[in-house]
């Protein structure tokens, strides 16, 4: 076969994975009914799980597992769409690491509303005006972010998912060369993930801190001598090409995202839990408390301590487990726990990323 003949082979399958794909949302409209009709949530994560994990495990290839996922996200957020629109609060403006993070979890046909602050999203969530939320909860070079863990304790929202993105940085700007850029602005945290490349590379140049990587987007875009440190996605939404690309420090630098709901999720079978608790100030009582865990072989990923605020020197411990709250095994350690420590709350059990 010659290049047209397999042009006209890839405009037939076209045209039958159209045919298909018209049928299926077809499928999920009759589906959007039943589930009014049965007062059925119309979005059902744990169902979506499966659907990605079928599909993947069926491939043979030669697509990999995350391109399948990539496509296959995109047509479950089109046929939800048709039943209807999913609101999704994040911590905004367009175009930050948290919107990409939302887009990637939930597809681009939903519908996203960018909150100004991480607690505006647990608001959005509790209150109903959202279904979903996501937010930042730790990046892999620069730690924790404090005010997620803080909302979380004192919110109602719960942990319905999370969300691994890689952080890639880009310098953005109008300027024709390095040789022209007088001030260097981004977030914070981006800022100090591009602290050596900056250095190396942009010596002289004074760095402004931002409120977003959005926001540095938006003064790059007005002033040809200011060079934003932000998302490929940034400079494609605000027109600032990219100058000079991937110039995190880190190469492996990413963020987890938490997706944040009103109803738990139940089990899929590759599940975390998250709970934080606090403890009397006694010896040997953090051993005591994390016994349970390793006796039941719950594997451990994640263990953060935080100041409650409320009282000195008074804390609480983030903890993120293995396992899903309504098996047997996780079922009796959270009871062996909540008897060994002062005050147990369960954040979610949820599908591990």
């Amino acid at each position: 076969m010659n290049l047209d003949d397999w042009r006209s082979r890839i405009n037939d399958l076209d045209n039958e994975i159209l045919h298909l794909l018209n049928q299926r949302a077809d499928a999920a409209l009759q589906i959007g009914e039943l589930k009014r009709q049965q007062s059925l949530p119309y979005f059902a994560p744990d169902r979506e799980a499966q659907v990605l994990d079928r599909i993947t495990a069926r491939s043979r290839g030669p697509l990999p597992a995350d391109a399948l996922r990539a496509v296959w996200r995109e047509i479950l957020s089109a046929s939800l769409a048709l039943e209807n629109p999913l609101p999704v609060a994040y911590f905004g403006p367009p175009a930050t690491f948290t919107h990409q993070a939302a887009v990637q979890r939930f597809g681009s046909s939903a519908v996203f509303v960018a909150v100004k602050s991480i607690g505006e999203v647990f608001d959005e969530v509790e209150r109903g005006r959202a279904e979903y939320g996501v937010v930042p909860v730790e990046n892999s070079t620069e730690g924790p972010v404090n005010i997620t863990l803080d909302s979380l304790l004192d919110g109602e929202a719960v942990i319905t998912g999370e969300v691994t993105l890689e952080i890639t940085h880009h310098l953005l700007s109008r300027a024709g060369a390095l040789d022209e850029i007088k001030t260097v602005c981004s977030h914070p945290q981006a800022l100090a993930q591009c602290r050596q490349w900056l250095a190396a590379n942009l010596p002289d140049v004074p760095t402004e801190e931002t409120s977003s990587t959005s926001a540095a987007a938006t003064r790059a875009k007005d002033d040809p001598t200011v060079a934003a440190v932000a998302s490929e996605m940034a400079g494609r939404l605000y027109e600032v090409p990219v100058l000079r690309r991937r110039i995190e420090d880190n190469p492996y630098n990413s963020t987890r995202f938490l997706v944040l709901g009103r109803r738990p999720m139940p089990a899929t079978g590759r599940d975390k839990t998250s709970i934080l608790f606090s403890m009397r100030n006694e010896p040997g009582v953090l051993y005591r408390i994390l016994q349970p865990f390793a006796e039941r072989r719950l594997n451990l990923t994640k263990i953060e301590s935080r100041p409650t605020k409320r009282r000195p020197w008074e804390y609480v411990n983030f903890l993120d487990f293995e396992g899903h709250r309504d098996t047997d095994d996780v079922r009796d350690v959270l009871r062996a726990v909540e008897e060994r420590c002062q005050f147990l709350k369960i954040l979610g059990s949820y599908p591990a990323a």
